[in-house]
This record gives structure tokens, C-alpha cells and sequence, in this order.
């Protein structure tokens, strides 16, 4: 990965916040360079790179590839990071069971 690129995918994490990072993928990308990227991002998934494979993924804006990457952080019981993830793929069917959990877990703790 050449260090523009690099600095440009540094540049969208920017700071987490709540839930959302970003929801826009890296402007001037070729559709060559994204499919190239979400390629890396997959091998790197399939060897359980999950972290490296979720900033490509960000960066290129490729909703599947971060809806199995919070599939994974569900697994783990890591809710917070899978609704993240399925906030940023507009992935509703997913995110939507998290968010009432959540919601009734902060309507028992404020009753």
C-alpha cells in the first residue's frame, strides 16, 4: 500500500467517537483501486486480520466486507463495534435487533 493511500486511510479513521467513524469512502479511489483494496482487506479477513480488513473496508466503503467484520465483533460479544460496523454498511437488518437491545438495557438502567 503506497503511503498516500496510507495516509489517506489514517486520515478516515479519524477519532471513534460513539458509533460512527465515517460513512463516506475515500474520495478519488478508481473502482480498480477499490477492488484491489476490498481483495487485501478479504485475505487479510481470512486470516483473521479483522482490524487491518475493517480499515480497508472503511476506507473503501464496501458495506459487505463490514458487515462480516461486525458479525465478528457480535460474536465476541463486542456490540458496540458490530453496531458501528453495521451503522457504516447501512446494513438495518443487522443493526436494528442491536439498537433495541441497547435501548432496553438503558430504559432499565434509568427506571
Amino acid at each position: 500500500m503506497n503511503d498516500e493511500l496510507k495516509k489517506q486511510i489514517d486520515a478516515k479513521q479519524g477519532v471513534a467517537g460513539f458509533i460512527k467513524v465515517t460513512d463516506n469512502p475515500v474520495d478519488g479511489l478508481s473502482d480498480q483501486q477499490k477492488v484491489a483494496l476490498n481483495r487485501k482487506a478479504n485475505m487479510l479477513f481470512n486470516e483473521g486480520k479483522y482490524d487491518m480488513a475493517e480499515r480497508i473496508f472503511i476506507t473503501t466503503g464496501y458495506s459487505d466486507g463490514l458487515t462480516r467484520v461486525g458479525d465478528v465483533y457480535a460474536g465476541k460479544n463486542e456490540y458496540m463495534k458490530a453496531l458501528r460496523l453495521y451503522l457504516l454498511a447501512h446494513n438495518k437488518r443487522k443493526s436494528d435487533p442491536l439498537i433495541e437491545k441497547f435501548s432496553g438495557l438503558i430504559s432499565l438502567m434509568l427506571e
